[in-house]
């Protein structure tokens, strides 16, 4: 399995549906070969993998072949769309320890790109080692994983760290002037590598939006969602995933392990040498988008059916005893 292969948040993809819809290309043509769809997408907390995201960006690539459709995606990779990651980076003390943790956890960033980080006495370089993505899409994730980078340092400094230099390893396009617009200049097409520089000399001045107490938190929280992560590799990952896509009508093991291309039992033997049983993981999921629901106020009885429960009572059991308290009561204490 590719390094990037790994679950991310649907927020970059519901981000290229939406650039899609506005160049009039139809949802089901941007999702297409995915098992998502735009309500789905929409869903609160809901991770897809990375080829379910990469997917999206080949079919809107392809749908839309606007040779700088892929800057005018990064530049909307705002702080706040990386949800935790970016309120990591904003509350961080200065531009060097923002930039410090967001290679430490990169995996909550939206790259296809391994990411290194070079410094010398005067210069902070940004490498995006791009050998990993599929040839066909590789010039589309380096021009958007070069804008959003852009775009976080602009917003981190409020536009005060201009880049001094760009070099991409992508071929030149025959109009650089998207290119010059976003970056300030043109970068060095055809280089050996992806490569974004920075004045060293202005990392360590404090960011308008540092904060010890959050910066501390923060990073626990994204420490604690890369394990989350990383945890749902492997077939017990895909069967989260088969499970997000239908909560109010989840398949049964025999047909969640055919979709998977296993036998019933190959599918039970795996998920229990990653320590884990197909009833284990339904109650997972339905713990999870229980709290997600209730949490944002929605009726005991609505949280019920959309969890495919014939009986408000039953779920309430079966909550009770996910969580020692009934779902009113944490209903109630999340209000």
């Amino acid at each position: 399995m590719p390094t990037w292969d790994t679950p991310r948040s649907a927020a970059s993809a519901l981000l290229l549906c939406r650039l899609g819809l506005e160049r009039d290309v139809p949802e089901a043509l941007t999702l297409a070969g995915t098992g998502l769809t735009l309500a789905l997408l929409r869903r609160p907390g809901l991770d897809v993998t990375g080829a379910q995201e990469l997917q999206v960006l080949r079919n809107l690539q392809a749908a839309c072949p606007d040779p700088a459709l892929a800057l005018a995606a990064g530049t909307r990779y705002h702080l706040t769309t990386y949800g935790i990651w970016g309120f990591a980076l904003a509350s961080s003390p200065t531009v060097r320890s923002a930039l410090d943790l967001g290679a430490r956890f990169v995996d909550l960033s939206f790259t296809f790109c391994g990411l290194t980080v070079e410094e010398s006495d005067r210069e902070l370089s940004i490498v995006l080692h791009d050998e990993g993505v599929p040839a066909d899409v590789r010039a589309f994730v380096v021009d958007r994983d070069m804008a959003g980078l852009q775009t976080i340092v602009w917003e981190l400094t409020g536009g005060a760290l201009p880049l001094l230099r760009l070099s991409s390893r992508r071929p030149a396009p025959a109009d650089v002037t998207p290119w010059t617009e976003v970056f300030g200049r043109p970068p060095e097409f055809g280089a050996d590598r992806n490569v974004a520089t920075l004045d060293g000399r202005e990392l360590d001045h404090p960011l308008p939006q540092a904060d010890e107490l959050t910066a501390a938190a923060t990073e626990r929280q994204c420490r604690e969602l890369v394990d989350r992560r990383r945890s749902r590799t492997g077939v017990a990952g895909q069967v989260r995933d088969v499970l997000l896509r239908s909560p109010s009508d989840l398949p049964g093991v025999d047909l969640t392990a055919a979709g998977l291309h296993l036998s019933t039992r190959t599918l039970r033997r795996r998920l229990a040498s990653e320590g884990t049983s197909y009833r284990g993981l339904v109650d997972e999921v339905r713990e999870a988008l229980a709290e997600e629901l209730l949490g944002a106020g929605i009726p005991v009885e609505q949280v019920s059916r959309r969890l495919g429960y014939a009986e408000t009572s039953s779920f309430t059991h079966a909550f009770t005893r996910w969580k020692g308290t009934s779902p009113r009561a944490f209903a109630r204490a999340r209000r």
